[in-house]
């Protein structure tokens, strides 16, 4: 029954898609402008090595990592490669599942750090294991790609040592100072606004609340309560947590964690009848189709889930923008493999940024060194610091000439529900698009850009922006 469930779920989400880019059987789409190749590597693999968390608390994303990763794979073999070169990454030989453990994470590093064949270039998942493996990597010379965005991680303690680690999404400071943005620039939603950081511990969760994100929100009239409140990811009850922020003034929740995290948090706001009177907000993360689906468990005065009207970054294209050919071919495909409504996800969509960009970064590098053998970390570092590039029109890839860590573009997005026309978001769940399986009821989530791309604020420990 789950998986007719899902089949009739997955037609509602692509009944609208007209499909924009025909797939050719060799040769890219005139839209994806890779640099000329200059020596044709017919033959050559070129392997995608990454590892982390794949069976624990973040399950949710980086299962649809691997399935975005595979289905880019498969289309940029067919479609001709690297020059010619083929792409490669198998579980055991490429990548591996740590379980969030911090020990298999140093021991997965080790391995792929040792093979004969060195990693040019290593993806991870999670700010813990870019900070456990920083110094490591910046050793050994093995640049990395990430969508984690922790100071520490990223540069350094000092927060002003970039390293060999490079971000996809903004800092989780900025992303947050963003949000405080957004809500000085709406007084009519947010007239005295107070937040109450509530996250799951670690480096991911805690990467947001620093002195420089609390006073620079306070500068824009943005309250932030001076003692946040963590909670394990396996936790079911954190009434008491959402209590004290309340208790402190706290009329927002910002949350920095992910799948489970966010719908908890939106639980507890409706089990504890502060509906209405407190908003729910979050990191990049929190507009995930995961966690559509895992608030779906409770439902708010309107029928609607929980997670309904959650707001939180969006650095990236979404699904639903299929006027941009990228994200039209990445529905084509989700479609063609009958990916499930649980796999179309951010993380999904990295997965087809990651190859494009190592398509790009391969072809610029070996253009300039000579061959793949030639290729080297360093040599990759230099084509990372010197690359401008908008892998399928997902977001941006530039880090400055090596002056940034995490790319800075941002925006503002809403959590929201199809309505039954399939034109927009629902009101209540008498006008939404339900799918009715047995006794179980599914509403489909969407999510609504409310600000366009902007720089967020730096907010580094001596930042650009950070008050003095």
């Amino acid at each position: 029954m789950r998986k007719v469930l899902f089949l009739v779920l997955l037609a509602l989400l692509v009944v609208t898609i007209t499909p924009t880019v025909a797939q050719e059987a060799m040769g890219y789409p005139d839209f994806i402008q890779h640099t000329e190749c200059s020596a044709d590597l017919t033959g050559q693999t070129i392997p995608i090595y990454h590892f982390g968390d794949l069976s624990g608390s973040y399950a949710f994303i980086t299962q649809p990592l691997l399935a975005g990763l595979a289905d880019a794979i498969a289309y940029y073999n067919s479609h001709g490669g690297v020059c010619g070169a083929t792409f490669k990454s198998e579980v055991g030989t490429e990548y591996r599942d740590t379980g969030g453990n911090r020990e298999e994470a140093q021991a997965a590093y080790d391995f792929f750090s040792t093979i004969e064949d060195k990693p040019d270039l290593l993806i991870l998942y999670a700010s813990g294991d870019s900070e456990l493996l920083r110094s490591q990597v910046a050793e050994d010379e093995i640049p990395v790609l990430i969508s984690a965005g922790s100071v520490p991680g990223l540069y350094g303690e000092d927060a002003a040592s970039p390293g060999w680690i490079y971000a996809s999404n903004p800092l989780y400071t900025d992303q947050l100072g963003s949000y405080c943005q957004f809500v000085a620039g709406n007084a009519e939603m947010y007239p005295e606004p107070v937040i109450g950081y509530i996250s799951w511990p670690g480096a991911f969760g805690e990467a947001a609340y620093t002195p420089e994100t609390i006073s620079y929100c306070a500068s824009l009239g943005v309250t932030i309560v001076d003692t946040p409140e963590y909670f394990l990811p396996t936790a079911t009850d954190i009434t008491t947590n959402v209590q004290n922020l309340i208790d402190a003034g706290a009329n927002i929740l910002y949350t920095n964690s992910l799948a489970s995290g966010p719908a908890l948090v939106a639980k507890t706001i409706i089990d504890l009848g502060l509906e209405g009177e407190v908003s729910l907000a979050g990191v990049n993360w929190a507009l995930d189709t995961s966690v559509g689906l895992l608030g779906q468990r409770t439902l708010g005065a309107t029928g609607l889930p929980s997670v309904n009207g959650l707001t939180a970054s969006i650095p990236f294209h979404w699904w639903t923008e299929r006027q941009l050919p990228g994200i039209a071919l990445i529905n084509e495909q989700a479609d063609a493999n009958a990916r499930e409504p649980q796999i179309r996800n951010i993380a999904y969509l990295l997965g087809w940024g990651i190859v494009d960009t190592y398509t790009e970064l391969y072809i610029q590098t070996v253009n300039r060194v000579g061959s793949i053998e030639a290729v080297t970390g360093a040599e990759m570092k230099t084509t990372i610091e010197s690359l401008s590039y908008s892998p399928l029109g997902l977001y941006t890839f530039d880090y400055q000439g090596g002056a940034l860590r995490a790319v800075p573009d941002n925006r503002i997005g809403m959590m929201a529900f199809l309505n039954a026309e399939g034109t927009g978001p629902a009101t209540s769940a008498a006008d939404a698009m339900i799918v009715e399986a047995g006794d179980q009821k599914f509403f489909v989530p969407i999510i609504i850009p409310l600000t366009e791309f902007a720089p967020a604020p730096d907010l580094r420990p001596g930042g650009a922006d950070v008050p003095s």
